[in-house]
């Protein structure tokens, strides 16, 4: 009996069922194509002063949706030893643009005291049953008290990967569980150097005015700065880029960066 050759088959009934690109998607691709381009070709110098790299990612804008203004920070640390993690928190003065989604793990009058904080999801062990069967992440940060962490511990595979393991170090694992809500919900944001030495870190809308975007990366400077571990040897920011979303890298002067972060 001779043997069907049925792989081919199947690649062919994959390409088949593949939706047809019309030339409107070819359009829409090609202009994309040319605006970043475009973006790209406006970044003409070395380094920029953080003020002038704010209005040069405003001019290049293109996308028709409010771009997220990120800073990313190489740093002159070693992660893969411990005295060298650079790891922290800081409260944006003007916010992200965008309200987070907190959940508290709690018991008793905190839980009470989360709610009227305004944390949007307030729970005990069922809340940790239902992360851990249902893989439920629908919040932007986690806040547990120091008496659950030992049921929380067991949510280590779902909420590790997607960096919303409670931790002491980022406030999120405490006994004030009203100012740790507030804070978040006031622009707290976390940093940490991966394991390249980049932080990443948002610092608001491309909407913000030039002033509190510069001020929220300058408060976002400052801090990754005073994380300083006191094993970093040698120069300890190498470079410093602010981007949007759809927007260019546009590298930044590190010695003013640094020197601004000081201040």
């Amino acid at each position: 009996m001779r043997r069907l050759n049925v792989l081919p088959l199947r690649f062919r009934a994959l390409r088949e069922a593949e939706p047809a690109k019309t030339v409107g998607d070819e359009d829409r691709m090609a202009k994309t194509s040319r605006n970043i381009a475009k973006a790209r070709a406006a970044v003409t110098k070395p380094a920029y002063e953080l003020p002038e790299a704010v209005s040069l990612l405003k001019q290049v804008k293109y996308a028709k949706f409010d771009e997220t203004v990120d800073l990313s920070m190489r740093l002159g640390v070693d992660t893969r030893h411990a005295d060298q993690m650079v790891r922290g928190t800081v409260v944006l003065p003007h916010g992200l643009g965008k309200t987070k989604t907190v959940a508290v793990i709690a018991t008793g009058d905190r839980q009470k005291e989360a709610a009227q904080a305004g944390a949007d999801f307030v729970g005990g062990e069922e809340m940790v049953e239902k992360i851990q069967k249902e893989n439920w992440t629908a919040f932007d940060a986690l806040i547990a008290t120091p008496d659950m962490m030992k049921v929380v511990g067991r949510l280590g595979k779902v909420l590790g990967p997607k960096g919303l393991m409670p931790n002491p170090k980022t406030g999120t694992v405490t006994l004030d569980v009203a100012s740790a809500v507030k804070e978040i919900k006031a622009g707290k944001v976390e940093f940490r150097a991966d394991k390249t030495s980049l932080v990443h870190v948002p610092v608001g809308k491309l909407s913000f005015s030039d002033e509190k975007l510069v001020e929220n990366a300058t408060t976002v400077i400052a801090s990754v700065m005073r994380a300083k571990p006191a094993a970093a040897k040698g120069k300890y920011i190498k470079s410093v880029t602010l981007t949007s979303t759809m927007g260019p890298g546009v590298p930044l002067d590190a010695a003013a960066v640094e020197a601004s972060g000081k201040h």
